[in-house]
């Protein structure tokens, strides 16, 4: 190659970063590298990118602390002498630290780790050293610690002047990374130009809550049509608000809705309030782009239920189903002594095999123990258990209630932004997105029906929303089995159930007159007399219009198709301005139906 061209190669190649440099140098000298930077920034994301493409003879080993147990590094077991065929006690170091080629040993959020865990680490970041073993003989050539120096992430600081001497730390800003050229790669052919100068415009405050990992999910979520705010993370069961602080130190001006529209308006594309059907469409979204979601909604809505059947669909097979209440460390991985000399841990038999896999974390913020959701921890954001990847895995929904529901506390764990973070989409769900009417109508028939409709037309809002799905399924089973409908709504103690009247539910079952879409099929034509003499009256009709309307709006799809007769009869005689709500905020397949229904009445 001549000077001239290894001059132009040199010159295509994008100038190392700062955190680069400093990652080479480090490996160079044989020194124990300590970075400190913000969450969301790349700094893992850079250790992976550039030693692939500076150091391709070189493997990353990466160990998340925060996810640590203490006999993920190091145990003692008994093993047999070689010499004289006798058990002795061994300290067996893991198996990922003898990859057999050399490696750069990356503990992330080291200061996240237990104490135990953290003896063991300064073990290794002072003498590259762990229990009996001696990293460079293994092939260890670095080692780096990252982390963010915030107390809301950290469980430790390290203060202490023997363990600080022994390392070399460098602290860095998202400017120091190579995230920029990462995003404009990923999202081509969009010109991120103006997205990076309109991050750039932003206050330090507001470039922290929009870290480069949090416009990347955006970023994603505008790719794919959706709302940009999905891209926000919920922090304690709340929507991140892009707000600078106020001189008290609380939020001041919230500029999450115009910075998120000039985003949308510099890649060329919408900032939509909400999506028809978003659960399904976010859950397929997250096969086909291999995303981690986050589902927010209230207990009983149908949330957990309708992601495993759209997943199930996608798939063509079940997802793997955790809930954590339930889920212990022992569920996901065990470390267990292996014939080399090493600790080996064996993955559940359902994270093995080349099958496509998602996984549904239920009860998300109702983690069993710490030591469970730690590996848990792992798995969404690293894609990984104990090290392992996770074969073919496309897609990980977590689900999960608010922290209040109905002005009372539940029992759900708290988050940190770093947490947070780490999904593609974050939802907050609302019952109205679960279309679980429909299930119950097709497995329980017209008790179903009597049920919803007592449900949309005889209660509040207050009351719907102590009345959820779970426990309209039970109205209708106590109510096959002729006993106290009471006893199918939530107990409050002492005696107290849900604070919702059933005396108007009552009176449905037992065939008080009502108005539905099955009566007015049954008299459809003294009903087209009402709407003709509404009309005549005016043009925006009657309280019969009205009445027909609502009771249109609020049916269920198979409803409106197995009346579809009398519907396209009725809906003839509404105002425009009525039967134009119809497609507002519809799902695709009613949307479908209610073009169909307008064409008909424009061909008759």
């Amino acid at each position: 190659m001549t000077t001239e061209t290894q001059q132009t190669a040199q010159a295509r190649q994008p100038a190392a970063s700062r955190l680069e440099s400093f990652i080479d140098a480090m490996i160079d000298m044989r020194q124990t590298g300590q970075v400190f930077g913000e969450h969301g920034i790349g700094k893992t994301a850079t250790f992976f990118s550039h030693l692939a493409r500076a150091h391709p003879d070189t493997t990353l080993v990466y160990v998340p602390a925060a996810n640590l147990t203490p006999d993920d590094l190091l145990v003692n077991a008994p093993v047999r002498d070689p010499r004289t065929g006798e058990l002795v006690l061994r300290q067996l170091v893991m198996g990922r630290l003898r990859p057999g080629r050399p490696f750069v040993l990356l503990v992330d959020d080291s200061l996240q780790a237990g104490d135990t865990i953290q003896s063991q680490l300064m073990q290794v970041a002072c003498n590259w050293t762990l229990g009996e073993h001696d990293l460079r003989a293994l092939g260890c050539v670095g080692v780096f610690l990252t982390d963010n120096e915030s107390l809301s992430e950290t469980s430790a600081r390290r203060g202490d002047l023997a363990l600080l001497d022994r390392m070399v730390t460098i602290r860095i800003t998202a400017n120091d990374t190579s995230w920029r050229r990462h995003l404009a790669a990923k999202y081509r052919p969009w010109d991120l130009r103006p997205v990076f100068s309109l991050w750039t415009s932003l206050s330090p405050a507001l470039r922290e809550l929009l870290s480069p990992r949090t416009l990347d999910h955006v970023l994603a979520n505008a790719r794919e049509g959706f709302p940009l705010r999905w891209g926000l993370p919920l922090v304690d069961g709340e929507r991140l608000r892009l707000a600078e602080p106020g001189p008290d130190g609380r939020p001041g001006q919230d500029r999450t809705a115009e910075i998120l529209d000039r985003i949308a308006a510099s890649v060329g594309v919408a900032n939509p309030a909400t999506v028809a059907d978003p659960v399904r469409q976010v859950v397929r979204a997250a096969l086909r782009n291999r995303w981690t979601v986050l589902l927010q909604g209230p207990p009983g809505c149908g949330k957990t239920e309708l992601v495993r059947e759209t997943l199930r669909a996608g798939l063509g097979r079940d997802a793997l189903y955790f809930s954590l209440p339930v889920t212990n460390v022992e569920d996901l991985c065990a470390p267990v002594p292996s014939p080399d000399g090493t600790l080996d841990n064996l993955l559940a038999a359902p994270f093995t095999g080349p099958e496509p896999k998602a996984i549904v974390w239920d009860e998300y913020n109702r983690p069993k123990d710490r030591a469970a959701f730690a590996k848990l921890m792992e798995v969404t954001q690293e894609w990984s258990l104990a090290g392992q990847r996770i074969e073919n895995l496309r897609a990980q929904i977590a689900v999960q209630n608010p922290p209040y529901h109905l002005g009372r506390k539940l029992l759900v764990s708290r988050n940190n932004i770093a947490q947070a973070t780490r999904f593609t989409a974050s939802l907050l769900v609302e019952p109205e997105d679960i279309p679980a009417n429909e299930w119950l109508l097709a497995r329980y028939g017209r008790d179903a029906e009597t049920v919803l409709e007592w449900w949309k037309h005889d209660i509040d809002d207050e009351g719907r929303a102590w009345i959820t799905k779970r426990t309209l399924e039970r109205l209708v089973k106590l109510h096959r089995k002729g006993l106290p409908l009471e006893m199918a709504t939530v107990y409050l103690g002492d005696g107290e159930y849900a604070p919702v009247p059933l005396t108007a539910l009552v009176d449905r079952f037992r065939g008080r007159p009502v108005t539905g879409l099955r009566e007015l099929a049954r008299d459809v034509d003294a009903w087209e007399d009402r709407l003709r003499r509404a009309a005549a009256h005016s043009g925006e009709g009657g309280d019969d219009s009205d009445v027909v309307h609502q009771i249109l709006a609020n049916a269920e799809l198979s409803q409106l198709k197995r009346h579809r007769a009398v519907v396209g009869r009725l809906v003839a005689l509404l105002p425009a301005k009525l039967r134009a709500t119809y497609l507002v905020g519809a799902s695709e397949r009613q949307q479908r139906y209610w073009t169909e229904v307008f064409t008909d009445l424009r061909g008759s």
